[in-house]
């Protein structure tokens, strides 16, 4: 192989990787820029959002007059209470389900992935208006109130998030070897104790990427909440911020400085548990 030869692979090699990483950056800036603007514009005064006049974003205010204006203490506990009880419930029957759908043979287990993926295909909306009819004939004959209360958007929300979230573990489950198991039956556990002891603790990982994925998804989710509550009691944060808009001479600059607040808690969660959800959810793609 001749120098010249060489010195044009590495030339390719230069401009091929300096290319990946031009890519790269401008993907990287177009990703962080909104959340940038978002934490400018929580800085700026209503007038030079309304005039389009980038001043400088030093008005801190706007964090103390956006407790003042609306109690948005409220909003972020509903968001709290209905995210972990969702998240536990629906790791709770997807850990369960996820796992016998992976190890055990039943009419109708093979088909389990694809018709899970075709649920997620159609729009939520689609359910909405039903759902909430449902809900007022539940209320109306039975007299179980479900409109306007946690068990409501939690029952919800756990439907939604339950059939992806078991597709999620079983791909998981699927890549732990059997002979675990196996051997554990051969030292006198039962199934479900061999589940217990040996299992779950083999898959901590991805239950952790998935109730995360279940936490974010329920904690920024606005229709069905928009919709289900319609008193501070309950309602959550996408619903308060979203109040912002009409009810307060839209002050975007208040909404700005809450969805900062509300975003905080979110990156605290992500960033500390971020190994363990991408681990996981790579680990989950090996085997579907």
């Amino acid at each position: 192989m001749s120098k010249s030869y060489t010195k044009s692979l590495r030339r390719k090699k230069k401009i091929k990787h300096w290319a990946a990483n031009v890519i790269l950056i401008f993907m990287i800036i177009i990703s962080v820029f909104p959340i940038a603007w978002m934490v400018i514009s929580s800085l700026m005064t209503q007038g030079d959002l309304a005039t389009g006049t980038l001043g400088t974003p030093n008005n801190w205010k706007n964090y103390i007059e956006m407790w003042q204006n609306i109690n948005f203490f409220a909003y972020f506990k509903n968001s709290f209470i209905i995210c972990s009880i969702t998240t536990l419930l629906t790791l709770t029957i997807a850990v369960f389900a996820g796992y016998a759908v992976a190890k055990y043979k039943f009419p109708g287990s093979g088909a389990f992935g694809g018709t899970v993926l075709a649920t997620q295909m159609i729009p939520g909306m689609m359910f909405l208006l039903p759902l909430y009819i449902m809900f007022i004939k539940i209320q109306e004959n039975l007299g179980i109130k479900i409109v306007n209360t946690y068990t409501g958007v939690i029952v919800t929300y756990a439907a939604f998030f339950i059939p992806f979230s078991i597709w999620i573990l079983r791909g998981f489950f699927a890549t732990i070897p059997k002979e675990l198991e196996e051997a554990a039956r051969i030292d006198g556990c039962s199934k479900f104790e061999a589940f217990i002891k040996i299992i779950l603790p083999i898959s901590v990982t991805g239950i952790i990427a998935t109730g995360i994925y279940i936490f974010l998804m329920a904690w920024d989710e606005l229709l069905f909440a928009w919709i289900l509550t319609t008193d501070i009691s309950t309602q959550t944060i996408p619903v308060g911020i979203r109040l912002y808009v009409g009810n307060y001479q839209n002050r975007y600059d208040l909404m700005m400085a809450a969805s900062v607040v509300t975003t905080i808690p979110i990156l605290i969660i992500f960033f500390a548990l971020q190994k363990k959800f991408i681990s996981g959810m790579t680990a989950g793609a090996v085997k579907g």
